[in-house]
């Protein structure tokens, strides 16, 4: 993904100071980060306070402060920090959604005010769809561009994206169908049951990762068609895994098309807006066992 084309860093060096400007949208994904979460220097100091309605975080400091250091050379007196991003811990301790950045800054003096700063280079975590088969249903799980009209080339993905997946089936000469996700499982090596291990799909298909903060995981309605079946899923990798690679295993099930979604037939994502669960089909009380967890087995 590039970059937005205006500077995600901004840096004006002035004659005692240098002033910091940095967009909310530090990784140009569209989720902005907090300004809690920014310090300059390693002395960690904050940024002014900001409007929450400000598209950007700014940071103002004399040269010497915040724990800069000064290189002198026959030429400049060279005066460097860094810009931090440590992002909050995600609610799961098992996840993170986002990773530590830095950001170098130097100011050169060569008798003249003149600035460069690093380039932020974003952590991608990539991903790997997988394909089953069963008897004469042929089942897929495909990884979408962002506007579904096709499969997506790459399977590299930086954290702040989110991951679009399509469910489908085909049949030869069955009857009609409607697909369901029972449960997605997210680990660092092929084999699903090792650890660690995320079920960000889970009971029979609760979309359990939408009630995490700041995630607009969930299905999309509606449906292209009975047997497809969209979700959203915020990317994310294990908390102190240095890997950059997850694993998903999905468990993909079937019912006749004409049978109406129930407690074992479901697609049920959480709306924050309500805080209830809401199904993709059918009524709200096929959905309410994803709370309590007693999800009846199919």
């Amino acid at each position: 993904r590039a970059l937005s084309p205006r500077p995600a860093v901004a840096v004006r060096c002035q004659e005692g100071q240098l002033a910091v400007t940095v967009s909310r949208d530090l990784f140009g994904t569209g989720r902005p980060v907090r300004a809690a979460e920014l310090s300059l220097g390693t002395a960690s100091c904050p940024p002014l306070s900001p409007s929450p309605a400000q598209a950007f975080v700014t940071f103002v400091a004399a040269l010497h402060e915040c724990g800069s250091t000064l290189q002198v050379t026959p030429d400049s007196l060279i005066y460097r920090t860094t810009l931090f991003y440590k992002p909050t811990p995600s609610s799961n301790p098992l996840i993170v959604r986002a990773t530590p950045a830095e950001v170098l800054i130097e100011c050169h003096y060569p008798r003249k005010s003149n600035v460069s700063s690093g380039a932020v280079h974003p952590t991608w975590a990539p991903f790997r769809s997988t394909l089953a088969a069963q008897e004469r249903l042929r089942f897929s799980l495909r990884l979408m561009d962002d506007d579904w009209s096709r499969e997506r080339l790459s399977n590299g993905f930086q954290l702040g994206d989110s991951l679009r997946f399509q469910a489908d089936v085909t049949s030869e000469g069955h009857v009609p169908l409607r697909l369901f996700v029972d449960q997605c499982v997210a680990t660092a090596t092929p084999d699903r049951s090792s650890s660690p291990r995320y079920a960000f799909i889970d009971l029979g298909g609760c979309l359990v990762d939408g009630r995490a903060e700041d995630t607009g995981s969930a299905f999309v309605s509606p449906r292209p068609r009975p047997e497809s079946l969209r979700f959203l899923v915020d990317a994310f990798k294990f908390a102190g895994d240095a890997g950059n690679l997850l694993y998903v295993s999905c468990h993909l099930r079937v019912s006749p098309a004409a049978q109406a979604p129930n407690p074992w037939n479901k697609a049920c994502s959480f709306s924050k807006a309500s805080g209830l669960w809401a199904p993709l089909e059918g009524t709200a009380a096929i959905c309410s066992c994803c709370d309590t967890g007693s999800c009846p087995s199919p």
